[in-house]
């Protein structure tokens, strides 16, 4: 189904407001005003109209993973995260073997082309820090290679690129500052204390994957790479709001602490979505229980979150405003990823990425450029 106009509360320029008529031509939002005069065509929700969420850190989910380097597998990912209000994303990649690696991106590039919902590439390694490599395969961890990244990027030119790297490595300030301007450097899988990671922003990092989690921490003698993420007023961060990855509260203090700098990620799995079970994320099995997806040693393996679910957590469990949670969903992404002048708002001009959530912040329906996604 397609949206020509559409009528009711909607977040719009960072508040809920009453009576917005979102007017949909081409797959871009053709007017957006406030008003009680409406056409008789329009249809009227009693939802709230939001931005199409955007997740810059997504692995899979649905029973396929981009690492599978699989076109119907890549489909089966953005159409189950389309369900759960997820319009955008940067498909992203783990520590793998060169062959494997340059396979995956390839599958995603061909997935972006095809006009899906992939707006960057996000590599998650393989260079980054063995002793902090979390459920990444060791095997497939290396230095930063410049020729390699640079045979990557020739797969996908046109779209923007994530690479998490530890820069504590040999190599890392050679890579950051080759590839500066045509790669956004996130600091992440890392024992960088706060002075080399205040230094590889010096270098021309920006980001910080999954901050908290695989790096070293916040305390009052040593502030660590969260520190170094806290006190530089540009870095970006990633939170993973599933309750398990980061406490609440600490959701909260990080939102509050870094205002329009934190991004809301899924870290999706391929379990996202699916029974408990045994799963495969590249080379490790993975058991999942509830809430939570592990290795054998107990250690946290991506997440079985939704970016839905991450906007209601970040409400219910963190305690903060619907309003200020909005935004670290879509125009905080947006701009990680390089696509806010066209994505992350409803704004005239912008595509027509709009979620409608129902009382308790489920999703109702999702329109991905004007088209309804079921």
């Amino acid at each position: 189904m397609l949206i020509q106009h559409l009528h009711g509360r909607a977040f719009v320029r960072g508040a809920i407001l009453d009576d917005v008529l979102v007017t949909v031509g081409d797959g871009v939002i053709a007017d957006l005003v406030q008003t009680a005069d409406v056409p008789a065509a329009a249809e009227r929700t009693k939802n709230l109209i939001v931005p199409g969420f955007i997740d810059g850190h997504i692995h899979g989910g649905d029973g396929a993973d981009f690492m599978d380097a699989d076109d119907a597998g890549n489909a089966k990912i953005l159409s189950f995260h389309a369900r759960h209000g997820t319009t955008a994303v940067a498909a992203t990649t783990l520590s793998a073997s060169p062959r494997d690696l340059r396979g995956a991106v390839a599958a995603i590039a061909r997935a972006s082309r095809a006009g899906g919902q992939i707006c960057a590439i996000h590599l998650e390694g393989p260079y980054i820090n063995a002793e902090r490599a979390g459920a990444q395969d060791r095997s497939s961890i290396r230095p930063p290679d410049i020729q390699e990244l640079g045979t990557l990027l020739a797969e996908a030119p046109e779209l923007p690129w994530i690479v998490t790297l530890a820069p504590e490595l040999p190599g890392a300030r050679a890579l950051i500052e080759h590839f500066h301007g045509r790669v956004k450097f996130s600091i992440g899988h890392t024992a960088a204390d706060y002075r080399v990671a205040t230094l590889a922003i010096e270098w021309g990092a920006s980001h910080f994957t999954h901050l908290f989690n695989a790096m070293t921490g916040l305390h009052h003698r040593e502030p660590g790479a969260v520190g170094a993420a806290m006190v530089s007023p540009a870095a970006t961060v990633e939170l993973i709001a599933d309750g398990l990855h980061v406490h609440p509260a600490i959701l909260h203090l990080a939102a509050r602490m870094m205002p329009n700098r934190v991004a809301l990620v899924s870290d999706a799995i391929r379990a996202c979505g699916m029974p408990d079970g045994t799963y495969k994320l590249y080379k490790h099995d993975v058991t999942v229980t509830g809430w939570a997806a592990r290795l054998d040693d107990g250690a946290l393996a991506g997440s079985l979150l939704t970016m839905s679910a991450a906007v209601r957590n970040m409400v219910e469990l963190a305690g903060l405003p619907i309003e200020s949670v909005i935004p670290l969903a879509t125009e905080v992404p947006a701009r990680i990823l390089g696509v806010a002048d066209r994505k992350g708002r409803l704004e005239r001009g912008y595509d027509a990425d709009v979620v409608l959530l129902d009382d308790s912040l489920g999703v109702e329906r999702v329109f991905v450029k004007g088209m309804e996604r079921s």
